[in-house]
């Protein structure tokens, strides 16, 4: 019998990768390969709520560590990868775009990575986001991650590892930048005009990162970052309609691309709805 592989997920604030995270991996609760614990710092990730964070993970003495959160090149990210550094335990870190200035150091440091370059910074100022539009901007994200094909990366690469844990061996871990070939190719779109709508999808919720960056950093008058970060907003609501879109021109001719687990945590897959998924 093969090994079951504790996987402890560290949370520090969010993105659109972050929420549904764990659920990635075990999406009807029935792997017998795979435990998952979650330690969140909720939306701060100053230094002491991410080193308590790390510490409490690590009291759980997991096989794998995943870090999910944004802003690693700041103070809190960098405290817990020096606890994770010296720990030992093979971790990955998820983050957006910015982290590509980190990579290197990344590197160096033993651990592994999958940046998301479509993962856009919210646009948090208090004039515009209140907890409704956060609510929202984040559930367009998640749709949109989901259809341009970046969750299918960051399963593909977080099963990669545990397979290799199963069998006794240290994982490789990924450098992985998530541009839009990447992600398109994951997504495995059989018709070009979802390819299309999805490449669109992708590269507009990129550029909403660099509109939020300005109004959130630069701007000081509040009427012109106001007005901004509306427009990014807008502009991650009609990624997230172009992406389902992609998906339903999938649908209309029987050809939706579905891989679940099975309980041993080898996936298979599946086109027409009415029919069995196969083992890969």
């Amino acid at each position: 019998m093969s090994k079951v592989v504790r996987l402890g997920i560290a949370k520090m604030g969010c993105l659109g990768s972050v929420p549904l995270l764990e659920f990635l991996f075990d999406e009807r609760a029935e792997r017998t390969d795979l435990d998952v614990r979650v330690v969140g710092s909720g939306a701060k990730l100053g230094p002491e709520q991410c080193v308590e964070v790390t510490k409490t993970l690590l009291n759980l003495k997991p096989d794998f560590i995943i870090v999910a959160g944004p802003a690693q090149q700041t103070a809190g990210p960098k405290e817990a990868r020096k606890l994770l550094a010296d720990s030992g335990i093979p971790t990955l870190i998820i983050s957006d775009g910015p982290m590509v200035r980190i990579k290197g150091e990344l590197e160096k440091a033993g651990f592994g990575y999958i940046i998301v370059e479509a993962d856009p910074m919210i646009g948090a100022r208090r004039e515009f986001l209140d907890p409704v539009e956060m609510a929202i901007f984040n559930s367009d994200v998640i749709k949109l991650l989901a259809c341009t094909g970046v969750f299918n990366v960051i399963v593909d690469a977080v099963d990669r590892i545990i397979e290799s844990l199963k069998r006794g061996e240290k994982p490789s871990l990924p450098h992985i930048v998530v541009d839009r070939n990447l992600a398109l190719k994951a997504a495995e779109y059989s018709n070009p005009y979802a390819r299309a709508k999805a490449l669109a999808a992708f590269d507009l919720a990129k550029q909403v990162t660099s509109l939020h960056v300005e109004a959130c950093f630069k701007l000081t008058d509040w009427k012109e970052y106001t007005l901004l970060v509306a427009a990014g907003h807008e502009g991650v609501r009609l990624a997230s309609k172009l992406s389902e879109e992609a998906r339903e021109i999938e649908k209309a001719s029987d050809s939706v691309l579905r891989r679940p687990h099975h309980r041993d945590g080898v996936r298979s897959r599946k086109r027409a709805l009415i029919e069995k998924p196969k083992k890969d």
